[in-house]
C-alpha cells in the first residue's frame, strides 16, 4: 500500500507546482497557495520532495519563487562559476555552482 501511496503523493505534487507557476503572472496569491499545498502532501506522507520541484522554494522562508517573477537569478562573475539565485520576499541569497 505504501509505493501506491508515494507514487501518488508525488504525482500530485508535481500537479499543484505545475499549475502554480502557469498561475503565478495572473494570480499570485493562488499560485503560493497551490505550491503550499504540495509541501505540506510531502510533510503529511513523509516523502522527499524531488529535486526540480525544491527548487522553486526559498530555504530560508519556504515561499514558491519563480524564476524572473518572485526571484532573480545572475551568473557570478567570480573566479567559481555559480548561479545566484535571490528570493524577492526574504532577499536570501543562495547559489549553485555550475
Amino acid at each position: 500500500m505504501k509505493p501506491i501511496l508515494h507514487e501518488i503523493a508525488v504525482e500530485r505534487m508535481r500537479i499543484l507546482v505545475k499549475t502554480a507557476t502557469s498561475n503565478a503572472r495572473r494570480d499570485p496569491a493562488l499560485a503560493q497557495k497551490q505550491a503550499s499545498m504540495a509541501r505540506r502532501i510531502s510533510t503529511r506522507y513523509k516523502i522527499k520532495m524531488p529535486y526540480e520541484l525544491r527548487m522553486l522554494f526559498c530555504k530560508k522562508c519556504k515561499m514558491f519563487i519563480i524564476p524572473g517573477i518572485s526571484s532573480r537569478i545572475r551568473i557570478g562573475r567570480s573566479s567559481t562559476r555559480a548561479v545566484r539565485i535571490t528570493c524577492c520576499f526574504c532577499s536570501h541569497v543562495y547559489r549553485k555552482i555550475i
